[in-house]
């Protein structure tokens, strides 16, 4: 029976990208490893929880916002896709390392990276990380497309024995050998362009990293205040955190009410916070501001209505609402008389 080879220049290309492929394996199926088999993410319920971090991309997630929103707005949705999710990325990485089915598995190292770009590209303290991690994803994923595997990997060692589906076209697109492309130059070179277009674009999208200024949403907290009325002697607002770090709250510590001339007419103050009542709370997706041990902590991508009692006070124009994070940071919005409902 007849067999296929890879022969010896698609055998050289898949052993030059030999330590890439086992470093970009590594990196998705780690996620699972570190999801299921270290510590168990999956659960809600549990701190940590893999879908308040999807949470976390929601404000300045680019093009997939609403699919972002929909599922941190539907907790079982979000869990069934968290699962599926890390599946494919443990599968893509398995197989990568191995070497099976690789160029197969290389598309979803692209557009697992691609999502991992449009969605949390704009977060990272220090060195853009996610934005890093994406682009170099996809580069990596087309490399390896072109690539396949050579020595040191399963797509060779059956290539190597008298199975017939390995002589087949469709196994040299899914797996390894040498690659069915006519013209490959313009073909590698539109695709490369379209990768470092995107790569420039993203850069310069998130972080202003190409020309102008230099920004980074990751540094400090930013709430935003909006849908401010009453209702009867409650006032409701509502807050979303857009901008922070994702990996701490921020810590609320003081929220005033001030007429026009700068007078506080209603004060709440860190204590009284630190034990504000859930049910003068709403929040909308599946990373909750709530009540913490000094402070009301709202977590980045956090969106949630808060009322608070006005007693006997009637707001008039010139009012407006001032919150105050540890940080010294300051955030107000002003108060309309017309907010106030009969």
């Amino acid at each position: 029976m007849k067999h296929h080879h890879i022969d010896g220049t698609a055998n050289l290309a898949g052993l030059f990208t030999l330590s890439l492929r086992w470093v970009i394996g590594w990196t998705y199926f780690s996620a699972f490893w570190r999801r299921l088999i270290l510590e168990n993410k999956l659960i809600p319920e549990e701190a940590g929880y893999i879908g308040e971090k999807s949470n976390h991309f929601l404000p300045n997630a680019l093009g997939i916002k609403p699919i972002i929103e929909y599922l941190v707005s539907n907790p079982e949705a979000l869990q069934t896709s968290m699962v599926i999710f890390t599946i494919i990325e443990a599968i893509v990485g398995l197989f990568i390392i191995l070497g099976l089915f690789t160029r197969l598995m290389s598309i979803g190292v692209f557009f697992l990276a691609l999502g991992i770009l449009l969605g949390s590209g704009w977060i990272g303290t220090t060195c853009l990380d996610e934005w890093q991690i994406g682009v170099l994803g996809i580069a990596s994923g087309f490399t390896l497309f072109l690539s396949g595997s050579g020595a040191y990997s399963l797509d060779k060692y059956i290539m190597d024995r008298p199975y017939i589906f390995t002589s087949r076209i469709w196994f040299r697109w899914l797996g390894s050998g040498t690659l069915p492309i006519k013209s490959p130059q313009t073909k590698i070179l539109i695709m490369s362009v379209f990768i470092f277009g995107l790569t420039l674009f993203t850069n310069q999208y998130f972080h202003g990293g190409v020309f102008g200024t230099l920004h980074n949403k990751s540094v400090k907290p930013k709430i935003e205040i909006s849908n401010i009325r009453q209702e009867g002697s409650d006032l409701t607002f509502q807050l979303f955190r857009v901008e922070g770090a994702d990996v701490y709250g921020s810590f609320l510590i003081r929220i005033e009410i001030l007429d026009k001339n700068n007078e506080v007419v209603k004060f709440i103050g860190q204590d009284k916070l630190a034990r504000f009542p859930n049910d003068r709370i709403h929040n909308h997706y599946v990373a909750k501001i709530k009540p913490g041990k000094h402070s009301l902590v709202i977590p980045l991508g956090a969106k949630a209505d808060v009322s608070i009692d006005m007693g006997e006070i009637l707001l008039k124009d010139g009012y407006y609402l001032k919150l105050t994070d540890i940080s010294g940071t300051v955030w107000t919005a002003k108060i309309k008389a017309s907010t106030a409902e009969v």
